[in-house]
């Protein structure tokens, strides 16, 4: 009795394991990202109709009793779309409430797009990170991926937001090695090696599929590139102050300055609040 955390194929169907096949036919409840995926997913396998709950963000809090008083009468086999559940998605919080009320959870070994991804780029992995998906506005994402130079990070990204983010990246580290790999392990599977901007054009339009980058590490900046760095950066926030004085002339509250500034890519919204509401002191 208890949960059982059960990897799925990324994409090739063959890279089910046997114990995880044994898992899901023997499982009394199936929690499921999207139960439409998981329904292929055991037709595939020949296996029977099963009960099928869905577990994502909008319905964990709710979901979460319920799913742990089943898993106290027998196993609850807990599935994502691909990979191994936990990872990007609201597992970890299912996990960290069933250890509290005192259920037993087992992780079944399996694909995990990212350590995939890792392996395949070639670089130092002596020590790295798996980051998920950057920040979705532009200063913010460029912020993190300065912040992540130091060793080699792995990234997620959604294809409608890539382009963006490798734009993002190469703004970053123009000379830092990236490797990207698009529908891992997939019949259309493209794997790509260069600087970000290389690898931005290397994706073909329309964009479609799910896609994993991996950053190389290494020093953040030379002394050179530091300073480059550093009068960029002072630069960038002389903008940013113009930005928010015009704004300010114009009459808009710091809220909406804050926010058509995040919009604008320029920052978090918090931290632009914070600054709109310095320029007001300085400006009284």
């Amino acid at each position: 009795m208890g949960l059982v955390f059960v990897p799925t194929p990324l994409g090739n169907l063959r890279d089910i394991t046997l114990r995880a096949v044994d898992t899901l036919r023997d499982a009394s409840l199936i929690v499921a990202e999207d139960s439409r995926v998981t329904r292929r997913l055991l037709n595939a396998l020949a296996i029977g109709t099963k009960e099928i709950w869905t577990y994502h963000d909008h319905n964990a809090r709710t979901a979460t009793p319920a799913i742990l008083e089943r898993a106290r009468e027998g196993d609850v086999a807990v599935v994502s779309d691909a990979g191994t559940p936990g990872i990007s998605d609201p597992g970890s919080a299912l996990v960290a409430a069933a250890r509290e009320a005192g259920i037993g959870v087992e992780v079944l070994p399996g694909p995990a797009a990212f350590v995939c991804a890792a392996v395949l780029s070639g670089f130092d992995l002596r020590r790295f990170a798996f980051a998920g998906f950057p920040p979705r506005s532009g200063g913010a994402r460029r912020a993190a991926f300065r912040e992540a130079l130091g060793e080699t990070t792995v990234w997620y990204e959604a294809p409608h937001r890539i382009r963006a983010a490798l734009a993002d990246l190469a703004a970053a580290a123009p000379d830092r090695r990236v490797f990207l790999v698009r529908e891992l392990s997939k019949l259309h599977e493209q794997q790509v090696l260069g600087t970000a901007a290389d690898v931005n054009r290397a994706i073909a339009d329309p964009i479609r599929g799910e896609f994993v980058f991996v950053v190389e590490g290494g020093a953040r900046e030379s002394a050179g590139a530091a300073a480059d760095g550093g009068a960029a950066s002072a630069q960038d926030d002389a903008a940013i102050d113009a930005a928010i004085d015009a704004l300010l002339a114009e009459g808009l509250s710091t809220s909406a300055i804050a926010k058509r500034l995040a919009d604008e890519g320029r920052g978090e919204r918090r931290h632009l609040y914070a600054r709109v509401i310095e320029r007001r002191a300085q400006d009284a």
